[in-house]
């Protein structure tokens, strides 16, 4: 699971090793593209249904460049050890890291709103004086991310002691 410190209202927080199942979208908005791969594998599963045991994290790959409009993202939902690739989903080992937290609530336009969230996480960090890590940043997907009522997301910025 996780455990954390407060400060403020960003908190230290630990995800703990976790064994997850991968998709991956790639174009214009591939956040959208590796949503629908990852409804159309876990879906049937009713994976979707058990977010509190299978939190779902995403995050760009490879990241946006410039003079190009396409990007990649990945999700990853977390699986049992029994789990095995199928489809299009790829399984992963993902170890423990800490990280700075940070929550986001979603209205409007997710391509600010999102990148702002990190800007301010980021700004707190070097504001604390921590050292970033090199280990994957992750965005928690907290609610669907259905565009229209706006969704949730936990930001979890990679950082060191």
């Amino acid at each position: 699971m996780t455990s954390h410190e407060n400060i403020g209202e960003v908190r230290i927080v630990t995800l703990e090793p976790m064994r997850v199942a991968s998709v991956h979208g790639f174009g214009t908005e591939p956040e959208h593209l590796a949503w629908t791969k990852l409804e159309e594998w876990a879906g049937p599963k009713s994976y979707l249904n058990d977010p509190e045991h299978r939190r779902i994290f995403g995050f760009d790959n490879p990241n946006p460049s410039a003079g190009s409009p396409n990007y990649g993202y990945e999700f990853w939902i977390e699986v049992g050890q029994d789990e095995v690739p199928s489809g299009e989903a790829r399984i992963e080992e993902f170890a423990d890291h800490l990280y700075a937290g940070d929550r986001v609530e979603v209205v409007g336009d997710a391509y600010d709103a999102i990148p702002d969230g990190w800007q301010r996480l980021h700004h707190w960090c070097e504001e604390q004086g921590l050292r970033f890590g090199n280990h994957q940043w992750l965005e928690q997907h907290l609610s669907a991310p259905d565009g229209e009522n706006g969704f949730t997301l936990d930001l979890y910025m990679p950082i060191v002691r």
